[in-house]
């Protein structure tokens, strides 16, 4: 059973570089990562220390909050380094590869024989359970909660995103085994989104035991909270859970071979981007080992994720546990003649029919990561945002209400319904040059205070 949503709001960003669906490729990096940084609402534990030997499923960090929700290595080996910031704020656990890889056998499982009790219990002790997130606030479900439904979308219009039917097409089996275990979860289904643009070709459309919601339009269309708000909007008191198909396949793979497996095909992409295409790699992989993508620019600026909301690690750091698409772009450092003033600027790309971009509506754009102007005040109406959100908010009130630190505010204009990347597109066409992301982060970071 499907139903079809027409979302007219959206901006699709003509970025060049796509990635070739090839694998140009396969990663063995000599040094993977575990971040704390990466799951959002998790306070680390160290569960190991340096000389440890780990295998590839061992826990090697646990929250404080929950110690049950534990995160795993990638990897066999033995834990090189710890690496910590400023105040010993852990950063980073480091585990060297060994030459023979071995993984821990969790047991093969069928997730029809299981209760929801033992599903969980499964999730848990391998250490996939971070890639189940909570609505409202984007951070790691609590496995206390039973959410009223799971939603998973199967396509992504964010800039020079990775195909899902490339990089998961042929993990369709662990896919489906992944649905089967988070159906036993929650009373109110597994909701999956997939692309008007490819329903009839996409392997996702014959996934079973779903309900199948297609989705027209342009980005933020692929994101999972645009779909939810659309279905089963979040409100106060209510829960959702979220899985990318990503982690569907890891899940299914765990119950179908008893192992854990997060390898995964990544797009190596962006206007820099060296013949883009895909890498096999694992997540904590080093960028370096992508250098052959990145080339010798010094003004390349390496994101791992996409262009909107990705983060920016550079050539030292390591590919995020969520990512499956590497960005470079040029850092846009050069001083424009008569800025705003010149009237032809034939190489940028507008939306509001400032330039000449709309007469080339097929062009692909070298675009860099220059702002062209500086922060100031906001001074537009929703109207403006609008054009480019298809949620029903006031993204000025809401981001307003983050600024004042106004919970109340907050609650009436959709902080519950939103996390970051909802409002990424916002943050692009923004005249006002503000950090928008980082301002509804900081509005989540004080509801989730509050809730202390």
């Amino acid at each position: 059973m499907s139903n079809k949503i027409v979302l007219k709001r959206g901006l699709d960003i003509p970025v060049s570089g796509k990635a070739e669906c090839r694998i140009s490729k396969t990663v063995s990096p000599d040094v993977v990562a575990v971040c704390p940084a990466d799951f959002k609402g998790f306070i680390p534990r160290l569960l190991v220390k340096e000389g440890d030997s780990v295998s590839c499923g061992s826990p090697v960090l646990a929250d404080k909050k929950h110690p049950e929700i534990l995160v795993a290595s990638p990897v066999s080996g033995t834990v090189k380094e710890i690496v910590r910031g400023e105040k010993r704020k852990l950063l980073a656990v480091l585990v060297t590869p060994g030459e023979k890889q071995e993984r821990l056998d969790f047991g093969v499982k069928s997730p029809e024989s299981l209760d929801a009790g033992q599903i969980k219990a499964a999730i848990l002790e391998s250490g996939l359970w971070p890639f189940i997130i909570q609505r409202p606030y984007g951070i790691l479900a609590n496995p206390a909660d039973t959410p009223k439904a799971v939603f998973v979308s199967a396509f992504d219009t964010a800039p020079l995103a990775a195909s899902p039917e490339f990089t998961l097409g042929d993990r369709m089996a662990d896919i489906q085994t992944g649905i089967d275990a988070m159906a036993k979860l929650t009373g109110g289904g597994v909701h999956i989104g997939l692309n008007a643009a490819n329903y009839a070709s996409t392997p996702f459309h014959k996934l079973e035991n779903v309900v199948t919601h297609v989705f027209e339009g342009k980005h933020p269309a692929g994101n999972v909270g645009v779909q939810i708000s659309h279905v089963c909007p979040v409100t106060k008191g209510s829960v959702i859970w979220t899985v990318s198909p990503l982690g569907l396949a890891a899940i299914g793979a765990l119950f179908n071979t008893g192992t854990y497996n997060v390898r995964r095909k990544v797009a190596v992409c962006g206007p820099l981007a060296i013949e883009p295409a895909y890498a096999d790699t694992l997540p904590g992989a080093p960028m370096s080992t992508l250098a052959g993508f990145i080339g010798n620019s010094e003004d390349a600026r390496v994101v791992s994720g996409n262009i909107l909301s990705g983060t920016t690690v550079g050539r030292e750091g390591y590919l995020g546990f969520y990512d499956n698409t590497v960005t470079i772009l040029k850092e846009g450092t050069e001083e424009e003649l008569l800025g705003w003033m010149n009237p032809l600027r034939l190489k940028l790309f507008s939306n509001d029919m400032s330039y000449f971009s709309w007469l080339t509506p097929k062009k692909k754009y070298d675009m860099d990561t220059n702002l062209h102007g500086g922060p100031r005040a906001f001074v537009m109406s929703d109207r403006y945002y609008a054009k480019v959100l298809p949620m029903d908010i006031y993204p000025v009130y809401l981001l307003k209400a983050c600024l004042a630190g106004d919970i109340d505010k907050m609650e009436q204009f959709g902080i519950y319904e939103v996390i970051p990347e909802d409002l990424a597109v916002c943050e692009f066409i923004d005249p006002s040059k503000n950090d928008i992301q980082q301002i509804i982060a900081n509005g989540i970071r004080l509801m989730l205070k509050e809730m202390e």
